[in-house]
C-alpha cells in the first residue's frame, strides 16, 4: 500500500513507523523540516518539506497514486481540507482527516470525509473509566 501522511508529529511519526514495518510505502509531508528528525535520516520513507494544501506538494508526494491519505497536522481546518482535495481532486479512496473538535468530525464526516475525533474517543474512555470506579459505600 502507498500511504501519504501529512504532518510528521506524533501521530504522523508513529503512523509512518507501524506503516514501514508492515512493509507499505510511506510519504511524509510537514511544513518544518526539523519535524522528521523524529525518524532519524536512515528511516526508509520520502520526506517533503511543504504545506500538505500545496497541490504541487501533493503531486511531488506521489497522491495520484496514492491508496490512503492521512492528515495529522495540528490543525483541524488543514486537514479536513487536506482530505478533500484527496479525495475529491485526486481520487484517493481511503481519506481519513483526524479532527479535534467533534462537532467538526460530526459535520465533515457527513461529507462522506472519514474523520477521527481523539477528543470524542478520550471522552468515551474516560466515562468507561470513571463509571467503572469503585463507589464509596462508607457514606461520606
Amino acid at each position: 500500500m502507498y500511504v501519504v501522511i501529512a504532518g510528521c508529529g506524533r501521530v504522523g511519526s508513529s503512523m509512518a513507523k507501524q506503516l514501514v514495518d508492515e512493509g507499505h510505502d510511506v510519504v511524509l509531508i510537514d511544513e518544518d523540516s526539523g519535524a522528521f528528525e523524529i525518524l532519524g535520516d536512515d528511516f526508509p520513507a520520502q520526506f517533503i518539506v511543504g504545506a500538505a494544501l500545496d497541490w504541487d506538494i501533493l503531486r511531488r508526494a506521489g497522491i495520484e497514486g496514492a491508496d490512503a491519505f492521512a492528515a495529522v497536522t495540528d490543525g483541524d481546518n488543514t486537514n479536513i481540507v487536506c482530505a478533500l482535495i484527496a479525495a475529491r481532486e485526486f481520487e484517493v479512496r481511503c481519506s481519513i482527516a483526524r479532527v479535534y473538535d467533534p462537532l467538526r468530525a460530526e459535520l465533515f464526516a457527513d461529507t462522506g470525509i472519514r474523520t477521527v475525533c481523539p477528543t470524542r474517543e478520550a471522552r468515551l474512555m474516560m466515562l468507561d473509566a470513571v463509571r467503572s470506579c469503585p463507589m464509596n459505600t462508607t457514606g461520606g
